[in-house]
């Protein structure tokens, strides 16, 4: 297997990073989102697409909805959802274009800061992953 790199730092370079929110698969009465996060939302996304940053993002429906695909022991198996053995979920995702590791983390922060704000509720974590360049390191 060959390992490749992550390509933040090189001068001039606009790279494309995952941002996925994790969290406890447990169901709220509003219907999994407060009104005021999802006004928000709005707000940074556009503000992010406007700026060239924000390439997609979106929520993600309960796993009811789902299936999943497993690959074991070479063998495929294919489950609808829920899941009930899931301690935690992909709630929803940004891709994102950074100039930098400390730009697409701060653009995680502003996505979880509006959970905070909006959402007390609200526990979980952003995860940010830079997308595979398939080039070496």
């Amino acid at each position: 297997m060959r390992a490749n790199k992550a390509r933040y730092l090189e001068p001039g370079r606009h790279d494309r990073a995952l941002h996925d929110v994790h969290h406890p698969p447990r169901r709220l009465s509003n219907g999994g989102r407060a009104a005021g996060a999802l006004h928000g939302h709005g707000q940074v996304v556009g503000d992010n697409q406007k700026s060239g940053v924000l390439i997609d993002t979106a929520g993600l429906q309960r796993s009811s909805n789902g299936v999943r695909v497993r690959l074991s022991n070479k063998k495929l198996s294919v489950t609808d959802g829920p899941f009930s053995e899931t301690k935690e979920v992909v709630g929803g995702y940004a891709l994102v274009e950074a100039k930098s590791k400390e730009e697409a983390t701060e653009i995680a922060k502003q996505f979880m800061e509006l959970h905070r704000i909006h959402w007390p509720a609200f526990e979980g974590y952003c995860e940010v992953r830079p997308l595979e360049t398939g080039e070496p390191a």
